[in-house]
């Protein structure tokens, strides 16, 4: 299992004001935490800050707790149902920092103390005053800590401290000299170590996904369990007729293509043939730093939604939507692009999401003809045009950057659409809803109220393809076609 810490930009700078002092001296500081569990991942997000009383911790160059300041700390998490953190400041550190031998030995003993009291591993975290950057441990005896690979701060700019140690900075390649020459050598060490998701493969996220890998991040997963078809290759660009006749699953179409479109070493393709609305999906989504939501109904976009605030995992979401006359000609389109962190307005106080439309598709009657008929509900056309679909990637690509790149020192912008016919591109002025559910459940992690549901619809479609005896002669060009592959890859 990996272990990571996530906090927000609020949380941050709360912490930030209390460890770094005008004297220049180390401090100490108590907090909460709770749990993210995902497949291969462990995340503690953090919860509540708990500043110290007078006299609770002593500050004499170096600094330490009181016995008292933490059992308190203790107390307050357990009734809270959350875990301990302790923190502490390295002044005049940058970057990650290890434990000194005292640092060690303070933790190791209130490490029994968060046990007893709250049931769940201390965390351990220190602060480096010269970049603001955090190193974390979670410790589950009073021996040897297991060190997070990661510590982010989400907010309208992503920034992660990276453990050199367990995640070292990739080399760059002879292919990435331009994309480093547009932001520099640091950045694209951060941006490479990002694991990033797209949920969905069709035009958009298909685009996206390779884009990623061409970016030279070295994990890019992608979750779909739809297959490619014939009215899939307008738009799937890169997916041949071949997949198509296959029957191919859009996610094994999305590993090859960012395989091929990588410009780092060692890239690793991760395919989940899930579906996100299952708690399978869900879990799987909670080991990545970063998603992009590259679907249209309402369900899979709610858990996304949700997965944003409660699991401080930045949410990338778009998409389009075209309108034609009652002749069949183009009236017009619109296209949009929001970044999901918390203080920014989710998708349902953006009006993207309809708390309406999610009941009935959490009830499967979005793709039942009877309910559709009696209620007088169009069935969605889903117009799409591969020229304009191209644009939906590139405003998902942009927030990206904005978001992990902080371009001119600035994070992602407020959400963006922009409309086809004028050719008008629009801010938002949207806020978040006074009584937001979703909103008010940032960083509840594992204690999120549950939007997923074990479901057998997916599971049936991805066995019954998988059970599939294709013709002699389409698993001969298949496997011509992935001759031909292998070769290629090795001549380069």
């Amino acid at each position: 299992m990996r272990y990571s810490v996530a906090i927000t930009g609020a949380v941050h700078a709360a912490m930030l004001e209390h460890l770094v002092r005008d004297d220049g001296q180390e401090d100490v500081l108590a907090a909460t935490y709770l749990l993210s569990t995902g497949v291969r991942r462990t995340t503690a997000v953090v919860q509540t800050v708990i500043p110290p009383r007078d006299g609770e911790r002593l500050v004499h160059g170096n600094a330490s707790f009181t016995s008292a300041y933490v059992l308190r700390a203790a107390a307050e998490a357990r009734t809270r149902g959350e875990g301990l953190v302790l923190l502490h400041s390295h002044p005049r550190g940058r970057g990650w920092q290890g434990l000194s031998i005292t640092d060690h030995d303070t933790e190791a003993d209130y490490e029994r103390v968060a046990r007893a009291y709250t049931k769940m591993p201390l965390l351990g975290m220190t602060l480096a005053g010269r970049d603001a950057g955090w190193s974390a441990r979670f410790w589950f005896d009073g021996i040897r800590p297991s060190w997070a690979e990661s510590v982010r701060c989400v907010s309208d700019r992503l920034t992660v401290t990276w453990n050199d140690a367990l995640m070292p900075a990739p080399q760059p390649t002879a292919s990435q000299q331009r994309t480093i020459s547009a932001w520099g050598d640091s950045a694209q060490a951060s941006i490479a170590r990002l694991r990033v998701l797209v949920v969905g493969t069709g035009s958009v996220g298909l685009d996206v996904a390779q884009r990623l890998a061409a970016t030279g991040l070295l994990e890019v997963g992608v979750m779909d369990f739809d297959a490619v078809e014939p009215v899939n290759l307008d738009r799937m660009i890169g997916a041949t007729r071949l997949d198509a006749d296959l029957g191919r699953a859009k996610v094994a179409v999305a590993a090859r293509l960012m395989t091929s479109a990588a410009t780092g070493n060692n890239f690793h393709p991760v395919v989940h043939e899930v579906d996100i609305t299952d708690p399978t999906g869900l879990r799987a989504a909670l080991d990545y730093d970063l998603i992009f939501s590259c679907v249209d109904r309402p369900w899979p976009r709610a858990v996304l939604n949700q997965t944003a605030y409660a699991d401080l995992i930045p949410v990338i979401d778009g998409g389009i939507a075209l309108d034609t006359f009652a002749d069949g000609r183009l009236r017009g389109g619109i296209w949009r692009a929001h970044t999901l962190v918390p203080e920014r307005p989710c998708m349902v106080c953006l009006g993207q999401l309809d708390l309406g439309d999610l009941s009935l598709d959490m009830q499967g009657l979005l793709d039942d003809p009877t309910y559709i008929a009696e209620s007088g509900r169009q069935t969605p056309a889903g117009q799409n045009v591969a020229a304009l679909s191209a644009s939906v990637s590139a405003a998902l690509l942009a927030q990206f950057v904005s978001l992990v790149a902080h371009p001119g020192g600035r994070g992602v912008p407020a959400p963006l659409r922009y409309l086809l016919a004028p050719h008008r591109l629009e801010h938002s002025e949207a806020k978040t809803g006074k009584y937001c559910s979703y909103e008010s459940e940032t960083a509840t992690a594992d204690h999120r109220p549950t939007l997923t549901k074990p479901q057998t619809e997916w599971r049936r479609i991805v066995s019954e393809r998988n059970e599939v005896k294709h013709s002699l002669r389409l698993r001969v060009l298949d496997a011509a076609h992935r001759t031909l592959q292998n070769v290629t890859s090795r001549l380069v």
